[in-house]
């Protein structure tokens, strides 16, 4: 399984038709043709503090206190912001700075139960939330998808990529009983092998193509200055690694897990895949570039 272990928690259609991804003649991401994922980016200000109450969590180096799912998270104020949001890191709930819910919050607030909170309907906390992570993944599946969409070269696979966005932002259409229903295992194993040949087709030929790291495990390694341009890093475990002045462009890092992985001068321009969450689990600095698509965290 691809999905990072965090996940086991859309854009219009009309991004899609009539747009094709922008060829790429160093193997870097696009520069054009780039597609909305806006979204897919979590906006907490509409969203009824689904991940502060949903979720569970228990004392750790991510977290200072237990939590049970369904509970509201101490911090959490009537307007469903965090008290203390703007010291979560030094309050020990280095977990919050982590997560991103790729806009699936906001999607269940808005639209699934249509405005409605949990305060306000008690009766819907339990479907709202049990959703809520069901939403999350479809909404990471989307963020996949739209990244493929915009890397794919072939006609066939590119519609193949749309079809399958399409489906799966059928599905976040659904209520929250069937949403609840789905079965995301069959639904990952349906779309991997397009996210999987998207990725070989983007690296080929590049300098570490060859080097399979899919899986692995690197903890700790010490990876500093290495070439891995093009190489495939699906899933593996970089927990602690040292990734300095590492050259990972273009390298496939879906499901790999950066926490606290050291990336100063690191380049990750055009890595494949790449989440907001992998970023915000690892260290960096000014040095260390990202792609477009993801923010610099503030703790870098």
């Amino acid at each position: 399984m691809w999905l990072p272990r965090s996940a086991q928690s859309g854009p219009d259609r009309s991004v899609f038709p009539g747009r094709s991804p922008s060829s790429v003649s160093d193997h870097t991401a696009p520069t054009s043709g780039k597609q909305d994922r806006s979204e897919l980016r979590a906006d907490c200000s509409n969203c009824f503090g689904l991940c502060c109450v949903a979720l569970p969590f228990a004392v750790s180096a991510d977290f200072p206190v237990d939590k049970e799912a369904g509970t509201p998270c101490g911090n959490l104020l009537a307007d469903f912001g965090c008290g203390i949001h703007s010291r979560l890191r030094e309050e020990g709930f280095a977990g919050c700075v982590t997560f991103d819910c790729f806009g699936a919050g906001q999607r269940i607030s808005q639209r699934t139960f249509a405005g409605t909170d949990w305060r306000e309907a008690p009766h819907t906390a339990r479907a709202m939330f049990d959703s809520f992570g069901m939403m999350r993944q479809l909404h990471e599946l989307l963020w996949y998808l739209t990244e493929a969409v915009e890397l794919a070269r072939p006609r066939e696979l590119r519609e193949g990529l749309r079809a399958a966005f399409d489906r799966v932002e059928g599905l976040t259409e659904l209520n929250a009983e069937a949403l609840v229903a789905l079965d995301p295992n069959a639904l990952r194993e349906e779309i991997n092998p397009l996210l999987l040949r998207t990725s070989e087709l983007a690296r080929e030929g590049l300098p570490a193509y060859g080097v399979n790291h899919r899986g692995a495990d690197l903890l700790g390694a010490d990876l500093s200055g290495a070439e891995l341009r093009g190489a495939g890093l699906r899933g593996a475990c970089l927990i602690g690694a040292r990734l300095t002045d590492a050259d990972l462009r273009t390298a496939d890092v879906i499901g790999a897990d950066f926490r606290g992985a050291d990336l100063a001068g690191a380049d990750l321009r055009g890595s494949l895949f790449l989440t907001q969450p992998q970023v915000n689990s690892a260290l960096g600095d000014a040095r260390t570039g990202l792609p477009e698509t993801v923010s610099r965290p503030a703790h870098w």
